[in-house]
């Protein structure tokens, strides 16, 4: 492993892909910038999630051979979000349960695997940002890289070294916002309601923008509080620890 300068590759995830490709080239700023290697390896696809949590284990498997080998060879695996860092590290090795060579692979694999954030403060040692933003924020911390990956104290310890930012705690970050992957579709009034929960304790922090590490709870969020007729934004914290804020924020200029 070249530890002095490791060669990592980047899981961009299908909605940074489709929905925040920002999010992506903050991610690789990011990742430079602590002295690694970055290659998008172009035969990554989703990362099997919704497959697996539906049940469909025939097709998850599939998925996750097949991102296994596209990510062959790197020193570590790096994700900017914590949920398909979750299904990345914590159940590949269990999709294959039954297969000994492949579970072995899957094992070596999810071992090198991190979320974005956890991996600049834990691995990389990332202290230091020059970076600034005026504005105050508040954090939501997501399901999957909280209970998952352990992703708490990480993304404050940066966001407290951007010159010119304010965070205020937000009541009950650690609570989820309703999103859940396919919660929402198969409950939408249980998710309704739990955003709404959501939003309500952003709106009480005074904070300008929500920032959070997973695109899936910032685009839940992001559309209560538009349909609220809230003015706060919604960013990955990528973004703004990577000083790329000058895009629209999460749902701005989009139709309803």
């Amino acid at each position: 492993m070249s530890e002095s300068r490791p060669e990592v590759g980047l899981f961009v995830t299908c909605l940074v892909d489709l929905i925040r490709p920002v999010v992506g080239f903050a991610a690789v700023d990011l990742l430079e910038k602590s002295g690694c290697r970055v290659t998008v390896p172009a035969a990554q696809t989703c990362c099997g999630q919704p497959a697996f949590n539906s049940g469909d284990t025939a097709s998850a498997k599939a998925i996750a051979a097949q991102v296994i080998a596209a990510f062959d060879g790197f020193d570590y695996i790096v994700a900017p979000s914590g949920s398909c860092g979750g299904m990345l590290a914590k159940h590949y090795p269990e999709l294959f349960h039954d297969d000994p060579a492949m579970a072995e692979r899957a094992q070596r694999f999810a071992e090198r695997t991190h979320e974005l954030i956890s991996f600049l403060v834990d691995i990389r040692g990332m202290t230091v940002l020059d970076t600034t933003f005026d504005g105050t924020v508040t954090y939501h911390d997501s399901c999957s890289g909280l209970r998952e990956l352990g992703v708490k104290t990480q993304p404050r310890a940066l966001l407290n070294a951007v010159g010119g930012l304010r965070l205020k705690e937000l009541p009950g970050a650690e609570i989820c916002c309703g999103f859940g992957g396919t919660f929402c579709v198969k409950y939408p009034d249980i998710s309704n309601n739990m955003v709404g929960d959501k939003t309500t304790d952003i709106e009480k922090t005074g904070a300008d923008t929500v920032l959070a590490g997973d695109l899936g709870c910032l685009m839940n969020m992001a559309g209560k509080l538009s349909r609220n007729g809230s003015a706060v934004r919604a960013r990955h914290v990528a973004e703004v620890l990577a000083g790329m804020t000058d895009e629209p924020a999460i749902g701005e200029g989009q139709p309803e």
